[in-house]
């Protein structure tokens, strides 16, 4: 298994759109059902030949309008209205999925104060920061977990949904296979909203911090 040009030796694919080469576990898979419609498989489970994309609006937005899939399929494909808003609702749905099964195991933790003391612990693997919150907190956490990834990809709501709660601004997660899944399915989730971004590299993915795209600002979109 020859390694990207990025430096990445997981399973690589090929962006149906682009043509780039790429670590399976960043990108998005879709198959084709059995009536012909195009399915997302954000678990990439599904049976059937898989296509892949790129994690980012734009090109999921350009994929639709090329009528990329039709063309590798050699079959006309029908596509859904809105995918990518689709996509990105489906990500959303998952991170606070992800997130609510760490709370529930005692993984997750919400408040400024209790991630600060699970900063200070050590107990903290992966900071996240509501969208919509206020910046001076989130490089206050920035400053205080330094070698901690950052995940500001939710809004407060989204995250508060997690938790049981109206709104939360700030939480940690410990170290495991949610946290994990969570990092990974935000850097796809930032490739669809605007200001959201993962940052720093995590030893926690699989494979270590060498197969991590670190998905800054999106401005690039614009």
């Amino acid at each position: 298994m020859a390694p990207d040009k990025a430096g990445r030796t997981g399973p690589l694919r090929r962006c149906l759109l682009t043509g780039e080469r790429g670590d399976r576990a960043f990108l998005l898979r879709f198959v084709i059902g059995p009536s012909g419609e195009l399915v997302p498989d954000m678990a990439t489970r599904l049976p059937g030949r898989g296509w892949w994309l790129s994690p980012r609006r734009d090109i999921v937005e350009q994929a639709v309008a090329k009528r990329v899939f039709a063309r590798a399929a050699h079959r006309s494909v029908a596509v859904p209205v809105g995918l990518a808003d689709h996509i990105e609702a489906l990500l959303v749905r998952r991170c606070i999925d992800a997130l609510g099964l760490a709370r529930r195991a005692g993984l997750a933790l919400a408040g400024f104060e209790r991630v600060v003391g699970e900063i200070r612990s050590g107990k903290a693997a992966v900071l996240l920061a509501a969208l919509d919150g206020a910046e001076g907190g989130r490089r206050k956490l920035v400053g205080l977990g330094r070698c901690l990834p950052l995940v500001c990809v939710l809004t407060a709501a989204e995250i508060g949904t997690a938790f049981g709660r109206e709104h939360v601004v700030n939480a940690s997660l410990g170290a495991g296979p949610l946290a994990s899944r969570i990092v990974v399915d935000a850097m796809k989730l930032a490739g669809f909203r605007a200001n959201a971004a993962v940052e720093r590299p995590a030893s926690l993915l699989p494979g270590g911090c060498d197969r991590m795209t670190v998905l800054e600002r999106h401005d690039r979109r614009n």
